[in-house]
This record gives structure tokens, sequence and C-alpha cells, in this order.
């Protein structure tokens, strides 16, 4: 509403100071006009106290445009800001008064300042201002600040865009169209939450229209923004949107979503989604209290509750697997399994599983309720190798391993489910588990299950060259009624070619049947060479992997078995795991010929070779594509050779060979676990020695005193202590005050240490000794300032800043130092993430009689370290592989030192970083040159920071060499800690 001269505002009325009263009109224009700016801001605010209060000053507005607007100080424009609020700017009849000419072209310099904070300022003076004829000079300036390169001005920009356009829409009639065009090309979170809060109170369409273009996107927004989204929901009932904001990752979103839905829709099914989005530390900390409280009596209840939440969260977000598609190496992607996206629902799902294995490992009789509903998870597609997958794994081998009277049920269970998994690296821990435990009648189920042949042609006297794959590839010949399963048809290639040639238009007669079989490939690839001439007339051929890479590349609606579509999507550990398999079973199936049959019989030969060449194709098949040029992407040789090893294996047959790799796994296997039910014992054992010690700590007798630290006297009589020596006592940290719930609580452990530093010298004017306590989230400063001058120090301020994420809570206020006198000032500074801070400032004072300018003094650095907020903690190996596949970060250092043995050196690095040794004592054991171990630390924020060392010596007088690798999931933690051990 326009405010003119008959209708003014109401304002704050302000209690009038005792020096007001020798302020008069007269006094504040001297004032005003005087050069030192501390007198030139007292008249100021004397004056905009005195017009709010309802004093008139009709011929002061010239002095304030002549002798104060120039003025290029920050505080002066803050209040002139004010003055200009509250001033009248109409005259009697209702006219703008001529001196607001000169206003709003100051005003209008101002927003085309250089500096950042004046603009912005001045912007948001803007908003506050109810006369048209003012704003509508400043339109185009207004207009321009949004494209500033400070986001600050960007932000101030659209909310004076935004309350001048609701209060005068004539002024910027295309306001939602810029804020629109505005918002398609911001990146600042914060200019584009007040762009979004604009659309949508003044233009609805138009914010639904921008939102509609990036609800895909929506859960990545910032959580103001989220926030504004949820109000739009709520006006505009935008059910959709809100379903996928009960996911978000802070917890007031998913508060106002859950609100939100519910008000909106009032089905079951809202109630449910609303109610179910729980946070997910509350979920872990609820499973890990009902796994610590399971007794037998109530084991299968409580199996049954965690089989039905494993269900429900799987349901919630998966079916069962499709079957792979792809024949193609474009398609790959679809079947590779997307990375672990570490969600709120599979972290869930991952502790559900967690708690059903720990109970099943104490109450193995509650296995077969929960066994089917495990593996069917397995098979779920959106699932695939998320970490309740794995996990899964890891249950059936140890259940496999620890109780060998569930061996047969589960085993068969896995036999079902291995062509339907979902993952990748799912299947590879099955393939493993099968090769690990399959004996007689489970080994034949097995090579049914991944390839089942007709009849091999193969002789026994050509066994040898079996070692060759490509005499592989043409010693064999299979029906096409063959039975395919994991694998499919073989030879690999073969198959792969005349499919190409049937797809591209050729027929399998013209391209395969028609020539030899060493002949097949070579026809199936030089149709589709292309020769072409270089500069020099010479004839260039292109290669046969950029050939077979496009041939691959085509579209295909054709589908292939799992193990299949792994090795065309280049995942050559299924293809590992399945050849070391296939050793271990040739080795068992062996033994179990050596029962019924005697070595010497040409039925034992007949029957070991036929099982050799079943497992020999299958092997050099997969060797053959990998060398073949079929996949994309070139094949890590590593890879070939270790499937190479095992065809040679078996093809040699050598017993020792074969033998060694059954049982180094074995026993391996058996050494792990082993090692984690110490491990479990020991931390249950040492969690129970810590509770016992609390209990006898808080132990009392019946009739004891209870001590209310609140409702206690600030002196009791009845206690005598030097409460002196207990104040110095606490203040050094040595005792702490009796029931100090933060001092007897886990929290005092966060609590590192408290440091005395000297920000000045001994010699400035003003002496500062400061005590820097370091806390869990917080850093409290506790500043003693000594003036050792002969004069009175006026407006002495402590003025602090930050490096690093640390923030200032509240700035410290402004006192006066009489000569000689001192004072404490505290300032708390919040830490949000754990990184190296620094704290820098100076003094700033004024001298009493004195009309110079402030005086400053430059306070020294106050370095805060990393190390005060890394605690040691520990973590299982799945976790930490978990953790250093998904941490982006990594940070190598290279070790330079003179220590010279292994250990030492290890201790060295986690004492300096706070690091602790995951690797187990056993596996230290030993003197060799070289070591290798993980270390892992955790954050009192929950951030993780883990570490290979690699360390050797070439001598026994050497010193050490190798490197550590640190990763992270920020680059500020990673490089931190690098410098922690870098020397």
């Amino acid at each position: 509403m326009r405010i003119n001269g008959t209708e003014t505002a109401c304002y704050t009325l302000l209690s009038v100071t005792s020096d007001s009263k020798r302020y008069t009109e007269q006094k504040i224009k001297e004032d005003l006009q005087n050069e030192n700016v501390s007198i030139k801001c007292e008249a100021l605010k004397e004056l905009i106290r005195n017009i709010i209060n309802g004093e008139k000053y009709p011929n002061i507005l010239m002095t304030v445009i002549r002798f104060v607007m120039p003025s290029q100080d920050h505080t002066i424009k803050k209040l002139l800001h004010l003055f200009w609020e509250v001033a009248p700017k109409y005259s009697a009849d209702g006219k703008l008064l001529h001196e607001m000419i000169l206003v709003c072209d100051a005003y209008r310099r101002d927003l085309q300042h250089p500096n950042e904070f004046v603009r912005g300022c001045t912007l948001r003076f803007l908003c506050k201002l109810k006369e048209p004829e003012l704003l509508e000079p400043l339109m185009p300036s207004i207009i321009q600040c949004l494209d500033h390169r400070h986001a600050y001005v960007r932000r101030n920009a659209v909310l004076a865009i935004f309350t001048i356009y609701k209060n005068f829409d004539t002024l910027v009639p295309d306001a939602p169209d810029r804020i629109l065009n505005f918002l398609a090309q911001e990146q600042d979170p914060s200019c584009k939450r007040n762009a979004f809060l604009m659309l949508l109170h003044v233009s609805q369409d138009t914010a639904v229209e921008y939102l509609s273009s990036c609800i895909d996107s929506v859960e990545t927004f910032s959580e103001t923004m989220q926030l504004v989204v949820v109000e739009l929901i709520h006006k505009m009932k935008f059910m959709r949107c809100v379903l996928s904001l009960l996911n978000s990752t802070c917890s007031s979103v998913r508060y106002e979503a859950a609100t939100t839905l519910i008000t909106l829709s009032r089905a079951p099914g809202a109630i449910r989604a609303a109610a179910s989005s729980s946070d997910i530390e509350l979920r872990r900390k609820a499973l890990e209290l009902i796994v610590d409280l399971v007794t037998t009596r109530t084991a299968d209840d409580l199996i049954v509750f965690l089989k039905k939440e494993i269900l429900k969260a799987s349901n919630s977000s998966s079916g069962p697997a499709p079957v792979p598609p792809s024949g193609d190496a474009s398609n790959s992607e679809s079947v590779t399994p997307p990375t672990n996206k570490n969600t709120d629902e599979d972290t869930y799902r991952f502790l559900l599983v967690r708690a059903t294995r720990e109970i099943c490992f104490r109450f193995p009789s509650a296995l077969p309720t929960i066994m089917s509903v495990l593996c069917d998870v397995l098979t779920y597609a959106e699932l695939q190798d998320s970490k309740a997958s794995i996990e899964i794994c890891r249950l059936l081998r140890d259940t496999i391993y620890r109780h060998p009277q569930h061996r047969a049920a589960v085993l068969g269970k896995v036999m079902q489910l291995l062509p339907s998994v979902a993952g990748f690296d799912t299947l590879r821990h099955l393939l493993w588990i099968c090769g690990e435990f399959c004996s007689k009648n489970e080994i034949a189920e097995f090579m049914l299950t991944v390839h089942k042949a007709s009849t091999l042609l193969i002789t026994v006297h050509s066994f040898r060259s079996l070692i060759w794959p490509v005499l592989i590839v043409e010693s064999f010949c299979f029906s096409e009624s063959s039975r395919t399963f994991c694998l499919g048809p073989l030879p690999l290639v073969q198959h792969e070619l005349s499919r190409i040639s049937a797809e591209s238009g050729a027929t399998a007669e013209e391209n395969v049947d028609g020539a030899k079989p060493e002949d097949k490939e070579r026809v199936a690839v030089s149709g589709t060479l292309d020769k072409k001439v270089t500069a020099d007339g010479t004839y260039a051929t292109q290669s046969a992997l950029t050939i077979r890479s496009t041939l691959s590349g085509q579209q295909s609606t054709f589908k292939r078995p799992i193990i299949q579509a792994a090795l065309f999507a280049n995942s050559f550990m299924v293809g590992i795991a399945l050849s070391v398999a296939l050793v271990k079973l040739f080795c068992r199936y062996l033994e179990n010929l050596n029962e019924t049959l005697l070595s010497s019989t040409a039925e034992f030969k007949r029957q070991k070779n036929k099982f050799a060449a079943q497992c020999l194709l299958i092997i050099s098949s997969m060797v053959h594509l990998a060398r073949s040029g079929l996949i994309p992407h070139r094949t890590d040789p590593d890879v070939i050779e270790r499937m190479w090893l095992c065809l040679v294996a078996i093809a040699e047959a050598r017993a020792d060979i074969i033998a060694a790799v059954e049982r180094l796994g074995h026993d391996s296997l058996g050494e792990l676990l082993d090692t984690q039910e110490a491990e479990q014992k020991a931390n249950a054992k040492k969690k129970q020695q810590q509770q016992q010690v609390g209990d006898e700590a808080y132990e009392k007798t019946v009739d004891a005193g209870v001590d209310f630290t609140l409702l206690s006297a600030a002196t009791d009589p009845n206690e005598q202590v030097d409460q002196f020596a207990l104040t110095l006592s606490q203040a050094l940290g040595s005792t702490t005050k009796p029931g100090d719930a933060y001092a007897t609580s886990k929290l005092k452990k966060c609590t590192k240490r408290t440091i005395v530093v000297l920000p000045t010298s001994s010699h400035d004017p003003v002496y500062a000794e400061a005590f820097v306590s370091v806390n869990q989230f917080d850093i409290a400063l506790d500043v003693l300032l000594v003036n050792q001058t002969n004069d009175t120090l006026q407006n002495l301020t402590l003025e602090l800043s930050t490096l690093g994420d640390l923030k200032l809570v509240e700035k410290p206020r402004p006192l006066t130092l009489a000569p000689q006198d001192f004072a404490n000032i505290c300032a708390n500074i919040k830490v949000s993430s754990t990184e190296n801070g620094i704290i820098f400032g100076n003094i700033v004072y004024d001298i009493r009689g004195s009309a110079g300018e402030s005086n400053y003094i430059v306070l020294s650095d106050i370095h805060i370290d990393i190390l005060e907020y890394i605690q040691p903690a520990t973590c299982s190996n799945p976790e930490f592989r978990q953790m250093w596949s998904d941490f982006e970060w990594e940070n190598k250092v290279t070790v330079n030192t003179q220590v010279t043995d292994l250990r030492t050196y290890m201790s060295y690095v986690t004492k300096i970083t706070n690091f602790r040794c995951l690797t187990p004592p056993e596996a230290l054991r030993g003197d060799c040159n070289y070591f290798c171990a993980t270390l892992y630390a955790c954050s009192v924020f929950g951030e993780h920071v883990l570490a290979s060392l690699c360390l050797e010596k070439q001598g026994d007088d050497q010193p050490v060499s190798g490197h550590v690798r640190i990763r992270a999931k920020t680059q500020g933690m990673a490089v931190t800690m690098g410098e922690k051990v870098r020397p």
C-alpha cells in the first residue's frame, strides 16, 4: 500500500538515552558534518532514534545527502538504510520530496558498486521500500544484479524482484519469465531456493513448469530447495514428487514430506509410506539392541520378524530379476550391476541381513526358517550387487562351513537360483561356494546347471593337445539342440560370430557352415574388413578389434545366460571364479572315482578324460573370448593368466597342484572365520568389562543420598573442600565436577585437551592469552585481555575469523577496559567436519580522548589439528572393502624414513594419525622384508578414513620404503591425513 502524506507508518518506540537530551537539531547537523566517522555514526543513530519517536526534522535531509551519503564506511551505509526507511519521503500535499531524486541516484550507484557487500545490503534495503516512484528508476540496475558473479548479490536481487513484483507488478511485468530463465542457468543452491520461492508465491504455474522439467533430479536438490518443493507440493497436491522426497537424506525434508503426504491423502498406502520413512540411525541402533537381547526363547520369533522386514524392504524396491538382456556390448551397461549408492533402504536391508547372520551364528536352529527368503532376495533385479546381497552370500558360506548338516539344503537352493541371480558379484560369490563345497552328486548337478553338452568328440590320445584354446575349440562339436543354462552354447566365440552374421543378413551356411572349422572365424571376420587407401597410396586395413566392437555394438533383442552376460560385460572375475571352481570340482571328482574304480582301469581314464574335457572346454572358451576382441574393452592380462593356469592345472592333472588349490582355499576360509570369531569374542568381552566398570562407578547403597546438582545450594556447609583448588583442577581437566553429566558420559572422551595460546606479544598494548578447549562438536575459546597502557580503551573488540569448516557462533561484544584492567571474552566456534582449521583475527580498540583512527593488533594464528577429532575405530573386512571401493578421494604418500623396522614404522604411523590396525596380529607375525596392513579411523562426525600400508626393505640395515594409500569421502580429509604421514 502506498504511504502518502496522510498515511504514516507505525514504528516501534525506542527508549531515549540520557545523552539524547543534549542532541539538538543544530548539534546533529554539526556532528553529521564532522569528518570523524564514529561521531558521524553516533549522530546518525540519534537522528534515527528521534525520528522513530516522532521528532520532526524538515531541514535535515540535505545535510544527510551532502555529508553522510558520500561516505564509503559500511557502518554508515547500513545506518543510512535504516534512516531512509523511517525518514518521511512525501511532503504535506502527498507529493514526493525533490530531495529523494538525489537519494535515488545515490542508491543506483550503490547497486553498481564493485563491492558485493554494498550491493547486497542495498538490495535488501530496497525490499523494504514502498514507494514505486523511488523503485522505478532503479529497476534496470536491480535486474542487472541477477548476472553478478557473486551469489550473495544474485540471491538478494531475486528477493528484491520478488518483493517489488508482489507490491508493484507493473514495475517488472516479466518477472516470472526472467526468474524462470535465471533458474535454468543458476547453480548456487541458495539462489535457486529464493528464485523458486518467488515463483511459488507469484506464479505457481511457472513453478510447476520448472519442477516438471527437473522432477527426476529433485532428490539431488539442496535441503532448502527441497523444503520449498514440499511447500509447492502441499499447495498443488503434487503426489508423485512427495513420494520421492520421502527418501531424502535430510531428516527435516523427510519429516515435512511425510506430513504433507498425510495431509494430501488419507489412503492406507500413503500413511504406510509416511510412517516407514524412519531414520536409518534409529533403525541401526534398534537392530543392535535386538541382537544383544536375543535369547533361545525369542530367537525363532525374532527370525520371523526379520524375515518379514527383509521381504518388506526388498519388495519395496524390486521384483524378481529378468534374464539379463544383451547380446551385445552396447547393452552391457544394462546388465552390469550398478555401483552401490548406499541409500537408506539399501543400508537398512544390509543391517537386517547382518542381524540375521549374527543371530543364526548363535542359534543355528533358526536357519531353515529364513534360508529360502534370503536366497530369493538374490534374484531381485534392483538389488543386484547391493551390500545386502553380498552379506547373504557370506551367510550361506558360513552356514555350510560351520553347520555341515545344512550343506545339502543350502547347495540345492543355490543350484536353483544360480541361473537367475541378478548381480555379477553375487554370482561370483555363489560360484565360489559351489566350487568349495560341492561333492559327489552336487558336482554333476553343478555341471548341468552351468552347461549341459551333447556327445564330446574327443579321443584319449589327443588329450595333451587340449592346452591350446584354439585347438580345443576345433576339437568339439555340439548339436544345435544342446541345453543351455548359465553359460550357453560353446564355443562362445564361434556361436557369437554365427549370431552376428545371422543378424547382419548373411546366412549361417554362407559364413560358417560352408567353411572348415579352422576357417569359420576367419570367414566371419574377413567379410567385414574395410580396406582404405592412405595418403602415400598404400593399403591400410581396419583392425579386427574395431570391427568386432562395431559388430558387437549392434542393437539386438538377444538375451544371454547370466555367466555369458557377465563375460560379454567384461566382468571376467566371474570367469575366474568359475575356472577355480572347476579345478576344485575336478579334484573332488577324481577322489570319487578312486573310491569306485581303480586308477588303472580304462573306465577310470575314460570318465576322467570326459570330465576334464568338459572343464577344459568351458575354461578355454572363456580364454578365447577374452582374446578374441569381441569384448569392446580390453581384458586385463592377469585375468587371462589366472584362467590359463586353471586350464593347465586340469590338462596336466598333477595331483599336488590340484590338491593344493582345494586345500589352500578351505584352510584360508577356516582361518578367516576363526579369526573373525576370536575378534567378536574379544570385543564382546571388552564391552562387558567396560559395562562392569561403569556399573561399579554408579553402584551405591540403598540409603545413599541422591545429589541433585541443580537443586543444591551454592555453598554446602557440609562439604569441606578447597573450592579454589577444585576450580583450578577442573580448569586443568584433571578432575570433573561431581554430577557433571557431560564429564561422566562417553562424550567426555571427545574432550581432547585444553591448550594455552598467546595470540599477542607481552609488549603489545593489549596482552591476550587464549585458553582453547577442543570438545566434540565445538571449540571453546576463553581469551584473557589485559590493558597494559595507562589509557582507557573504548570499543575494544575481539574480531575473529576462521578458515576451514569452522564457524564462529557469536561475535564477542565490545567492552571498555580501564588502565591496567583485564577482562575475559568467551567465543564458541562450531566444528562441522574433520579438517584442519585456523582461527585468526585482531583486536580493535579506541583510546578515550583521542580523535585518531582505531588501533589494531593482529593476533597470531591458532591452528586446530585434525587429530583432535580422529578416533581409532574398527570395522569388518567386508565393510572396509566396501568403503574402499566407494570413497572417491585417494592420497598416495611415498614413505621416506630412516626407520629400519617394518613394525616400528607401522606403530609410528598409527600413533601420529590415530589409526587402528585392522590386520590381525596373527597375520603380522614372522620375519620378512615386506609388510602389508590395513588401517581405519573414524571422526566424531561419523566420517571414515581408510589406509593401506605397503612397506618393504631391501636389506637388513636398509630403511623402510613403500607407500601409504589413504582414502576418504572428502578431499580435505584425505589430504590432511596424508600430510600427517608425510615427514
